[in-house]
């Protein structure tokens, strides 16, 4: 990871450390994260996965609703924040909490067969980190991210702007550049009073 990215890493960990207490305010998660919580779980289901690490976990809102409706053999929530991973704890001793970054995760070669992250890709390094999604993953695995995606009708060319809200088109050539062939990509449908979010779900299977 380079220095830049651990230091944009250890800020945003700061930050969310400091502000796990208002992550669970139940309007931001019933009208900000529930919407691409339900996405996700949805192709977890489709997919029947049984070995499942959500990344950038926050406080465990997605990862306890896996492990209470899927009931997988394994759920694991990833997150480098003590703030949100202290809270995650107290909503369930079921699931395995770990600390850690996207671009460097805590599991064997090919050990789990979903990875799911939602409302955090754009703080990651998105090369590494997809990279290592498809490390973990074993052959057939499936990566779910949800992530912001400005609607335009011209992009600028990725080299003129950061790379952190990727279009539709970007992200499909990252999931390729990893390996992994899209399966689907969609925006999320959400409320018109929320729909000033614009997010977007690319869908990828590891061969």
């Amino acid at each position: 990871m380079s220095a830049p990215r651990r230091v944009l890493n250890g800020a945003v960990t700061s930050m969310w450390s400091v502000l796990s207490p208002a992550y669970d305010l139940p309007f931001l998660q019933q009208w900000v994260y529930r919407p691409p919580h339900d996405e996700v779980i949805a192709q977890l289901r489709a997919h029947g996965s049984r070995k499942i690490a959500d990344i950038a976990c926050g406080t465990g809102v997605l990862s306890t609703r896996i492990e209470r409706e899927l009931q997988p053999d394994e759920i694991y929530g990833v997150d480098m924040s003590d703030g949100m991973l202290g809270q995650a704890r107290a909503k369930s001793d079921t699931v395995r909490w770990r600390r850690g970054p996207a671009e460097q995760l805590p599991f064997a070669d090919g050990e789990l067969d979903a990875v799911v992250t939602t409302s955090a890709f754009h703080f990651f390094d998105q090369p590494a980190a997809l990279r290592e999604f498809h490390r973990v993953l074993a052959s057939g695995g499936l990566v779910a991210v949800a992530t912001l995606s400005a609607r335009q009708r011209f992009q600028v060319p990725s080299r003129w702007k950061p790379q952190h809200n990727p279009s539709p088109t970007e992200m499909r050539a990252l999931f390729e550049d990893a390996g992994f062939t899209v399966s689907d990509q969609h925006r999320i449908p959400r409320p018109v009073w929320t729909q000033l979010i614009s997010d977007l779900l690319t869908v990828g299977t590891k061969g």
